[in-house]
């Protein structure tokens, strides 16, 4: 009993969370189109796209190179927010990779979130629509009821060498991705 009560209460608080999540415009048509059956691998190159900034709105055209590419849920949130200050605090020693975080969550907040939170270095994407998680074919997670969130490591030619897939546990995301530089 106490365990089903623990289960509904934890789908209960994932439902909130999924609540807060907004969706306003879609990526340019000019990204390629990938499978949404399997998620980018180890030894696939990673596809080009634009998507905004988060904070300015000006249009950012990412192409195959040596990036970090990390899929989060929402701006503004408490997992998300340690991740992002993570990444931002690592920023030096990713050895002149580029790192980019993309959310379709929350996209509205996320220069208020940057600022209230210290955020500097790392290139922030509002992906409304979901359109290059779909790309990526990032998994939802929580049965479904959550974006999932996905680090990509890529080499200089783009090649990916790193995919880690963890939403509970947003900190180790950074490690992973340092460890795969």
């Amino acid at each position: 009993l106490v365990r089903t009560h623990c289960i509904r209460a934890m789908i209960s608080s994932l439902l909130v969370c999924a609540l807060g999540f907004t969706a306003r415009t879609s990526v340019p048509s000019s990204v390629a189109s990938r499978s949404a059956v399997q998620m980018l691998k180890v030894g696939e190159k990673m596809p080009a796209f634009t998507l905004p900034n988060a904070v300015t709105g000006k249009p950012v055209k990412i192409s195959p190179s040596k990036s970090v590419i990390f899929f989060f849920p929402a701006a503004d949130t408490p997992g998300c927010t340690k991740e992002a200050i993570a990444f931002s605090e690592q920023l030096r020693e990713f050895k002149g990779a580029k790192v980019y975080g993309i959310t379709g969550g929350n996209t509205d907040k996320v220069t208020s979130w940057v600022e209230s939170n210290n955020i500097k270095g790392i290139t922030l994407l509002a992906d409304d629509g979901d359109e290059v998680r779909k790309l990526f074919a990032v998994p939802k997670a929580a049965f479904g009821l959550l974006p999932g969130r996905v680090t990509y490591v890529t080499d200089r030619t783009g090649t990916c060498v790193e995919v880690y897939d963890n939403l509970f546990d947003a900190e180790s995301h950074v490690g992973k991705a340092l460890a795969a530089i």
